[in-house]
């Protein structure tokens, strides 16, 4: 019975494990508090300014600044590319979860063309992840409107103030001045990234390729805020930009004044009228480039504005190849518009005199052969001397001495005139042209040079081509009397912050070895004959003017005529009609301008090619009131 009841409670016993427990719990917990606020000390005392840092990381980033691009101003000082403000499209591909599921739902808003998708998705792949990458240009302002409304739909992708390239004279002058375009992956490839971090265009032709370096300047840095989802906010970071580098602004690039006259170059668009063709002028004493126009021509503004794969495409395959540079890349049998030069070479190495003439009866046969080699003047030019010759443009006074004249000689002088290779003018892609000899003959059809051959040089045609810079070029030569200049599009640098500016000094590059001044008279008389005399082909054009001035016209055969047949122009398509070539330079007794002409399937040098000549002249002298 005794053994069921319970012992008697130890309430001393009991007391004292609660008071243990109670004790146990207490230091514990002020330990962990002691823990607590020691952390706490530790991370907003000893280590808040790096934990500051941090915190601030979180929502503020570096961002590069673009540079702003340099002008380009024609000689006056008018401005031929210039900067404008509009929004762009971009991305920023680590802040975007889904690129193709984006662009594709861009594409259907017809924010992002979906023929440009795959070239967007190479450019994004091929840079770096934090970089916005430009998906549109230029934002019309009802984009802007339209995407604002979708944009929580688009994390990484927004719309952003930038400058953009404008060509307020667009056609007239874009093969000069060229365009700016999207960076492609071949462009990062070859262009530094570090100055390119912020840019999303580059020079694609013209001066603005083969000066992008000078243009372009050097990107800045600055500190944005940003909020959970990586866009930017509007937000007051002077107090970061204090920690900024003493280098982080950008440098604008520099500006760049050339050479070019737009007055001359308007005039000469206007003279060509839209027809297939180039013209070059150029300042005989100094190698600069006064107009160059090759028309048809482009509207670069669209390349600046981004234009789409299937747009550039259109301009691709015109058949009229308006994105050609006739000027600088195009080459021509030079025809007749060689002949002074080859009269200089005939009466420097012997093969001609100015007493020596020949009988032309409209046709000419090489010695012990019976293929005719016929004159553009089917009747003839009777008998002629060197000086009617070049007045009347015989061709078979130059059949006659090319066997005495010999490719060897023709060569060397017409390689002093600078035909044959690249002039050096300042803008990348000029193309040499083709001045045969014997041994190009070999190495390039793998022939031996014949006496036919020789004929047809001697007419500039044949084996023989020119670009119109190179025949500007040439005539330059002749204008100054040997001394050859080379040619430059760019007259000035200037620095956009001090004003300072650069000029381009001429640079002499060679000069003809004929130092009888009495054959340079001979030739220049004869080419004023041309314009001015009682039987030159573009008398038309020179009568009344008033200056004297020197040319000489030419014609250049597109396919070759059957020796038993007749060329006739009624009958010819238009594509197959001869190319048109005029060369001119004036005053002759002061000469301030050169000029070269080439109408392609023009058919009459000094009916179609010679009046744009003249209008180029008359406004670069002053007679020319009507020019806009």
């Amino acid at each position: 019975m005794a053994s069921l009841l319970s012992p008697i409670k130890d309430h001393h016993s009991e007391r004292r494990l609660f008071l243990g427990r109670v004790i146990f719990a207490s230091v514990l917990a002020v330990v962990l508090l002691g823990v607590v606020i020691a952390r706490l000390v530790q991370l907003q005392v000893v280590n808040y300014e790096f934990f500051t840092e941090r915190s601030i990381g979180n929502r503020v980033r570096m961002e590069a600044v673009p540079p702003i691009r340099g002008l380009v101003f024609d000689r006056r000082g008018r401005v031929l590319a210039e900067n404008v403000p509009a929004y762009q499209l971009e991305l920023i591909p680590e802040q975007v979860a889904d690129i193709d599921d984006t662009l594709s739902r861009l594409a259907s808003m017809g924010l992002v063309e979906t023929d440009d998708i795959p070239r967007i998705r190479n450019l994004i792949a091929s840079g770096p992840r934090f970089k916005p990458v430009t998906l549109r240009l230029r934002m019309t302002d009802e984009e802007v409107a339209n995407f604002a409304i979708q944009r929580p739909r688009f994390p990484g992708v927004d719309f952003r103030p930038r400058l953009i390239r404008s060509y307020p004279h667009g056609p007239v002058v874009a093969h000069a001045v060229g365009y700016v375009g999207a960076l492609s992956e071949s462009d990062l490839e070859s262009l530094d990234p570090a100055r390119y971090a912020a840019t999303g265009q580059t020079g694609k032709t013209g001066i603005e390729y083969s000066f992008e370096s000078s243009l372009h300047g050097d990107p800045g840095l600055r500190h944005v805020v940003t909020n959970a989802r990586g866009r930017v906010v509007p937000a007051d970071t002077r107090d970061l930009e204090e920690t900024l580098p003493s280098d982080a602004h950008p440098s604008p690039g520099d500006n760049l004044y050339l050479s070019i006259d737009l007055d001359l170059q308007l005039v000469a668009w206007n003279a060509l009228e839209g027809r297939r063709g180039a013209v070059v002028a150029m300042d005989p004493w100094s190698g600069e480039v006064l107009a160059l126009v090759s028309s048809p021509s482009f509207d670069p503004n669209q390349f600046a504005s981004g234009m789409t794969t299937s747009e550039f495409a259109v301009l691709q395959t015109d058949l009229e190849r308006p994105l050609f540079n006739r000027a600088v890349v195009g080459t021509y049998p030079p025809g007749s518009t060689i002949k002074p030069m080859l009269a200089l070479a005939a009466l420097e190495s012997g093969a001609t005199n100015l007493t020596r003439r020949s009988m032309c009866i409209g046709h000419w046969l090489l010695p012990n052969s019976t293929r005719r080699y016929r004159d553009w003047r089917p009747e003839g030019h009777g008998e002629v001397d060197l000086h009617d010759a070049i007045e009347q443009s015989c061709d078979v006074y130059f059949y006659e001495i090319s066997g005495d004249l010999g490719i060897d000689n023709m060569h060397y002088y017409l390689d002093q005139f600078g035909l044959g290779h690249p002039t050096g003018l300042d803008v990348v892609g000029e193309a040499s042209g083709i001045n045969p000899s014997r041994d190009w003959k070999l190495q390039n059809r793998n022939d031996a040079w014949r006496d036919g051959d020789s004929v047809n040089i001697s007419i500039g045609q044949g084996f023989m081509l020119a670009t119109p810079l190179q025949l500007a070029s040439g005539t330059s030569t002749l204008a100054t009397r040997g001394v050859r200049y080379q040619p430059h599009l760019v007259a000035a640098w200037e620095d956009p912050l001090t004003g300072e500016r650069t000029l381009v000094r001429p640079r002499e590059v060679g000069r003809v070895d004929i130092a009888n001044d009495f054959y340079w008279d001979t030739v220049i008389d004869a080419m004023n004959g041309v314009m001015q005399g009682e039987r030159g082909t573009a008398r038309a054009i020179g009568s009344g003017a008033p200056y004297r001035m020197a040319g000489k016209s030419g014609t250049a055969q597109v396919f070759s005529v059957p020796e038993e047949e007749e060329y006739d122009e009624d009958e010819v398509a238009e594509r197959l009609r001869d190319h048109a070539l005029f060369i001119a330079f004036a005053p002759v007794d002061d000469p301030q301008i050169a000029v070269a002409v080439i109408v392609e399937n023009g058919s009459s040098g000094s009916g179609v090619a010679a009046p744009i000549a003249r209008a180029v002249m008359d406004q670069h002298l002053g007679y020319n009131d009507a020019a806009q």
